[in-house]
């Protein structure tokens, strides 16, 4: 009798506050890679239960709010998600395919955190948030800075709490054509872990080894089953010349680094791993030839993720 009290008070409590929950929800703003100027990259990031989100990357932002609310990821309109649901941006690097819906939304933005790395504060500073290209609406740079979006300086491993959310990150370099820098963000709640890559050139190709120590930074958690989902890019199709990669994966690079990874963490913990593939360039029949060509060299078995612009789904 005793224990099946108990047993009904664990139901009712469950009932009234829900299991915790795990892992993450996003929602695409924008999924090309370059030319499609209303649909390019941005995944707002939130942890499952919470509406706290931080944006990864912002090439897109208004545009794919009202797809987003279309598509019913949100019920509330486009000024709520922008200015009270969006808590921060992550931007990997300061391409306008990466960043030019940030900008132009700043205006009529909230105060928030922008959180880079150096070479990407640096290029906001000089060339957009400058009162020539831009008025200057961020915390440093050409006077008057107008402190509404406050520069965060990510430094290479160091785990940084993302203000206004359950959640921290920390940043690794990339390459994306040598000399020019992007990053990767490990995005951490609770005991999940989310993997963003910006657009990055393959280690063979760069010459560089920053997959490799992201890899091997990442193999504890994914043999744990902490890792929920990785974004990692596939810009061109297998017919791209490496020498016209320009910083980018096709589907062949794109396994072969997770080839790396499998090395690292055992091909049995990459199976069914969730893989959200980014940056597709929208020309010609690429979507189509990449999408195959993925899926017939995936013999790891990862779990393929083709995100559509607004359309809401969970990393668990």
């Amino acid at each position: 009798m005793k224990y099946t009290y108990c047993l009904l008070v664990f139901i009712l409590g469950c009932v009234g506050h829900g299991f915790a929950q795990t892992g993450f929800k996003v929602v695409p703003l924008g999924v090309k890679g370059g030319t499609t100027d209303g649909n390019l990259s941005a995944y707002m990031l939130a942890p499952a239960g919470s509406d706290a989100y931080v944006c990864l990357d912002a090439g897109t932002v208004s545009n794919g709010i009202g797809r987003a609310i279309s598509e019913r990821a949100f019920d509330v309109g486009t000024e709520t998600v922008l200015k009270n649901y969006i808590k921060g941006y992550l931007i990997s690097h300061p391409h306008l395919d990466h960043i030019s819906g940030m900008i132009i939304n700043s205006v009529d933005d909230t105060v928030k955190r922008v959180y880079a790395m150096e070479h990407c504060i640096n290029t906001m500073k000089a060339h957009y948030f400058n009162w020539q290209s831009w008025p200057n609406l961020a915390s440093e740079g050409n006077a008057p800075a107008l402190n509404k979006y406050r520069y965060q300086l990510l430094k290479e491993g160091v785990e940084t709490a993302l203000t206004g959310t359950e959640m921290s990150v920390r940043a690794f370099p990339l390459s994306h054509s040598k000399p020019y820098s992007s990053t990767a963000f490990l995005v951490k709640s609770g005991g999940a872990y989310a993997l963003y890559f910006g657009d990055t050139g393959p280690d063979e190709v760069e010459q560089t080894g920053h997959m490799k120590r992201v890899w091997t930074a990442v193999a504890p958690l994914v043999k744990s089953g902490e890792l929920k989902g990785i974004f990692l890019e596939v810009s061109y199709p297998n017919a791209q010349p490496d020498r016209h990669l320009y910083g980018h994966l096709t589907p062949k690079w794109f396994m072969k680094e997770f080839e790396t990874l499998a090395e690292l963490a055992g091909k049995k913990h990459l199976r069914n791993l969730q893989v959200v593939v980014t940056h597709i360039k929208p020309t010609g029949n690429n979507e189509e030839t990449i999408r195959s060509e993925l899926k017939a060299g995936n013999a790891l078995g990862l779990r393929l993720i083709f995100p559509e612009q607004g359309v809401k789904f969970d990393l668990k």
